[in-house]
């Protein structure tokens, strides 16, 4: 009878993805067995105890667990504000990912995804939004269609855009 040989699982107590870079806790594997894009792209973790003031821009995905005060800004890029992440910053981005706390307005190409628990107080730009559940949002949504993607301009804007306008209990 054939037994699954327990030496092959990947050992390391961080989990990190091949190319990460990791400054504090780690949240870039999170158990997710498929194949991602990200495995491609460096990936930098700012810390939980890491205070950044002023202006922060860079060429990899950012995940940021400590506190920015200022400007982010990762035109080409991934953002995510971990679970321990307190941003008071206006943020451009390609796609960002909200698990934590921002204050300041948010612009993203692509897509911004406020998670459960996540908390944004400010304006969001984007072609795409999704707010879970159990997620806290106080501003406008501006959600342009990007003139970049074939076909946006006959696109309904979708449930985002109906979940965003309808009223918080």
């Amino acid at each position: 009878m054939w037994k699954r040989d327990e030496g092959v699982r990947p050992t390391g107590a961080s989990g990190s993805l091949p190319g990460s870079t990791s400054v504090g806790s780690d949240i870039t594997a999170r158990g997710n067995h498929e194949p991602s894009r990200h495995l491609e792209r460096d990936t930098v973790n700012i810390g939980k105890s890491v205070v950044i003031k002023g202006e922060l821009s860079g060429s990899e995905d950012l995940v940021i667990e400590g506190q920015v005060e200022g400007k982010i800004e990762l035109r080409q890029n991934v953002l995510t504000i971990g679970p321990n992440g307190k941003i008071k910053a206006q943020v451009f981005a390609k796609s960002i990912i909200v698990l934590g706390e921002v204050v300041g307005n948010i612009t993203a190409s692509e897509k911004v995804d406020i998670r459960e628990n996540g908390s944004v107080e400010g304006d969001l730009v984007s072609p795409r939004v999704a707010i879970a559940e159990g997620a806290h949002f106080r501003g406008s949504i501006d959600m342009q269609r990007s003139p970049a993607r074939p076909g946006a301009e006959t696109k309904p804007e979708g449930k985002a855009a109906a979940a965003a306008s309808a009223p918080r209990a």
